[in-house]
């Protein structure tokens, strides 16, 4: 029996690739993977990590993977969670969005990348993805782990409900839950995978006490959450945050999400929450309404910014950092009514903010437009979480700022050091990119995965071949610049992050 099984799990699937003849004990059964022959990693694609949320677990916090019988082939991506057909827009290509099948609300799997024998104890790092809490998952070609691990670290990719499925709350839920709440669904998953990992990652050559969390956008959003909230403690000792935060966000409370839940289900004629699960994920995805984690009293027991402010917060070492121009502005004023909104809208302060978002000249408007959508959207969240950290936390905090305006075709060009773009380059995965790529693009690319590698592996990015990337802190306030020539500097553009982020507290 034993020789028949190595018999089955060796044979050749690929000129490329073979399938990996030693299958992984989880705690539901066992895995195989797929070993690259170029680098010795094995990807295990598509593992359960908790059981489908469909019907009756629709709307639950994540149960526990159901077991399986001999060894499951674990050699592609499980479904991406269930959201709208994902669509190209602006700079954001195929590379960038998720297969268009499958989507599915069965969607709580994970991957792993390792080239760790068993018995080895290498970093693990984690990716959590963006896509506003809508849209999303694991599939994204850029999020591929393999360049990553054979650097010598363990990389997971985590699938989370997003939309309605990650987020709704009700009334009906809320009495439901043991933990007499609801929403934050997506959350929890997030959490469950942690604790898979907690439990797993050692069979695959991992060290369950050094785990990095990283997200990007609505990811990074996450890790914020994760390192505010008392249920993900002491399951990561590390986090990067990039682009994103809840320091200036809304967020809603319990009751104020399960009045949006209320008005979901009288708008699909639902009396009960057995109704409310058999509506279609297509109906649901009807209904007009914006999704996203909530002060639930549970995973998150009260805003961010007050848990920071109580101190409450994880404890952990962290990377926080934005790009150039992330914006998503649709249509540009010109400078006479930008002028005119900054003295409606500022009031006694315009001609202040006018100094950091000048508008002289048309051309100057339009960049002041796009660098205040970066500031309000993503950098202030980003430069005050990294002041509170560096002032208040237990634990460093590195500050980077992503200026590589990635080369492009005349369409895409104007795009610049777009939001999402550095992801590519932290993850040493430019090839996956159909452009125009320099010498120096790949340069950047090695040297953002080491610091990023070095992170993982011992909470500080330096290492001595690489430029001195320092602390922050409130009164050098040096970051680390990527670009085409990457170095530490005053942080860019500080003293009008410093005036809007003054604005929100008021």
């Amino acid at each position: 029996m034993a020789a028949t099984i190595l018999f089955l799990f060796s044979f050749r699937i690929s000129k490329n690739t073979s399938i990996y003849s030693d299958p992984v004990m989880t705690e539901a059964g066992l895995v195989s993977g797929v070993k690259s022959e170029a680098s010795n990693v094995i990807a295990y694609k598509g593992i359960p990590f908790a059981a489908p949320p469909v019907g009756n677990l629709r709307w639950k916090a994540p149960q526990p993977a159901i077991p399986w019988q001999g060894v499951k082939k674990c050699e592609t991506f499980g479904p991406s969670p269930m959201q709208s057909k994902p669509v190209p827009f602006m700079v954001y290509t195929p590379e960038f969005l998720i297969p268009e099948k499958p989507i599915s609300e069965d969607c709580l799997y994970l991957n792993v990348w390792t080239s760790a024998g068993k018995k080895d104890r290498k970093p693990v790092f984690v990716w959590i993805y963006g896509g506003g809490f809508t849209s999303g998952g694991t599939a994204v070609p850029i999020y591929d782990g393999e360049a990553m691990a054979k650097r010598g670290i363990i990389f997971v990719s985590v699938n989370y409900r997003v939309g309605v499925f990650g987020f709704l709350a009700h009334p009906d839920l809320t009495k439901e839950a043991p933990y007499h709440s609801s929403g934050n669904y997506g959350l929890l998953d997030q959490i469950a995978a942690l604790q898979w990992i907690k439990k797993n990652i050692s069979a695959f050559g991992g060290d369950p006490d050094n785990v990095t969390i990283d997200g990007q956008s609505a990811g990074s959003m996450s890790i914020n959450c994760l390192v505010a909230s008392p249920v993900a403690k002491g399951l990561f000792n590390k986090g990067i945050a990039e682009s994103g935060s809840f320091f200036i966000m809304k967020t809603n409370n319990l009751k104020e999400a399960e009045k949006q839940g209320l008005d979901l289900a009288n708008s699909v004629h639902a009396a009960s929450l057995e109704d409310l699960r058999k509506i279609t994920a297509e109906q649901l995805m009807k209904f007009p309404a914006q999704y996203k984690p909530i002060i639930d009293g549970y995973v998150l027991p009260k805003s961010v910014p007050e848990i920071f402010a109580e101190e409450k917060e994880n404890n952990v070492s962290l990377i926080i950092g934005w790009n150039a121009d992330e914006s998503f502005v649709n249509g540009f004023k010109n400078k006479e009514s930008f002028q005119k909104e900054a003295k409606e809208k500022y009031g006694k302060d315009a001609d202040e903010f006018l100094k950091y978002f000048p508008a002289n000249t048309d051309e100057e408007a339009t960049r002041s437009q796009i660098k205040l959508s970066r500031d309000m959207i993503f950098a202030v969240s980003g430069y005050k979480w990294a002041d509170i950290q560096s002032t208040q936390g237990k634990s460093p905090v590195y500050v980077y700022y992503f200026a590589r305006k990635l080369p492009a075709t005349a369409d895409f060009i104007k795009y610049g050091a777009f939001h999402t773009g550095e992801v590519a380059y932290v993850m040493d995965n430019l090839k996956f990119l159909n452009r125009p790529w320099e010498p120096a693009d790949f340069q950047l690319a090695d040297l953002m995965s080491n610091y990023w590698i070095n992170f993982i592996s011992s909470s500080n990015p330096n290492s001595k071949n690489l430029p001195d990337w320092p602390t922050y802190n409130t009164k050098t306030f040096q970051v680390m610049i990527f670009d085409k020539n990457s170095g530490k500097q005053t942080l860019p553009d500080k003293d009008g992050l410093e005036f809007m982020s003054t604005r929100w507290d008021k």
